[in-house]
């Protein structure tokens, strides 16, 4: 598959199990956009909560969906790229690039995907497009958190995967290493900037990151897996995996001991972003 311009289709991925109200804003999100160009794939793992007769009443806005137990989050996931390659390879216009949007994730505003999606048709051969992600701070205000350098990706992910659009180029395209149970994200990512295709920095936010989850509750771990990923994908050796885990050590420390000074560092005020 690729994307020329005019023949752009997003999939969005969303991933759920048990948060019915995450998922209600995700797909409010997508229905305010002004450009509807996109396909909804709903990989849910078996929630009790309702979500899956949510679901089954809304079929018609739904590309694919399926509610039964998974192996996780980035297994689900692999279902969900799964059932886009096979969808393409039947229906027209197939799909040209994925964005993973979880329950609770939102679209940064209703004009996301009218900016996006004429980047993506003007750049049919670029393999990975990433933007700056909103977060809601406790007071209830939005900040930026700009995106890093894709350069700079040995220092661990360089935005929230929920802001970064990748091109889906065919059926056996990367997957989701299931080794990893926080950190599959990063090493998918990589994968994809290791196979040689451009990568492109969006003018935007993209996403509205749900805080709270799995690699914010276990960061110890998130960076455990990260050090054998570098070091499987990149080489590193165990003197910069050692200082790189110092490094991320101590950036959370700041986030969690000095949060005033980590967010002076980190984010900017949402008026001064590439939304204004």
């Amino acid at each position: 598959m690729t994307a020329e311009a005019g023949m752009v289709r997003l999939a969005v991925v969303t991933v759920v199990r048990d948060d019915l109200p995450g998922l209600l804003a995700t797909h409010a999100g997508l229905r305010a956009q002004t450009l509807a160009s996109y396909d909804w794939f709903v990989a849910d793992g078996g929630s009790g909560d309702g979500t899956a007769a949510w679901l089954a009443c809304h079929q018609n806005e739904v590309a694919w969906w399926r509610s039964s137990p998974d192996r996780g989050l980035y297994d689900a996931m692999n279902l969900a790229l799964d059932a886009i390659a096979e969808r393409s390879s039947s229906c027209s216009p197939p799909c040209s690039h994925v964005l993973f949007l979880n329950a609770g994730d939102r679209l940064a505003d209703d004009r996301v995907l009218e900016r996006l999606l004429p980047i993506l048709g003007e750049r049919p051969d670029t393999g990975l497009f990433y933007g700056d992600a909103l977060e809601e701070l406790p007071s209830g205000r939005l900040v930026v958190k700009r995106a890093r350098s894709h350069r700079r990706a040995v220092l661990g992910m360089f935005t929230h995967h929920q802001a970064m659009v990748y091109r889906l180029v065919e059926s056996s395209g990367p997957r989701f290493d299931l080794r990893h149970g926080l950190a599959a994200d990063y090493a998918f990512t990589l994968t994809v900037l290791k196979q040689g295709l451009p990568a492109h920095r969006l003018p935007l936010s993209v996403c509205i990151f749900a805080a709270g989850g799995r690699s914010q509750q276990d960061p110890a771990r998130g960076r455990r897996e990260q050090a054998i990923i570098r070091r499987e994908l990149l080489g590193l050796g165990r003197t910069a995996n050692a200082t790189l885990w110092g490094l991320q050590w101590l950036a959370l420390t700041l986030r969690q001991k000095i949060p005033w000074l980590y967010a002076k560092y980190r984010f900017s005020s949402n008026e001064q972003s590439f939304l204004s």
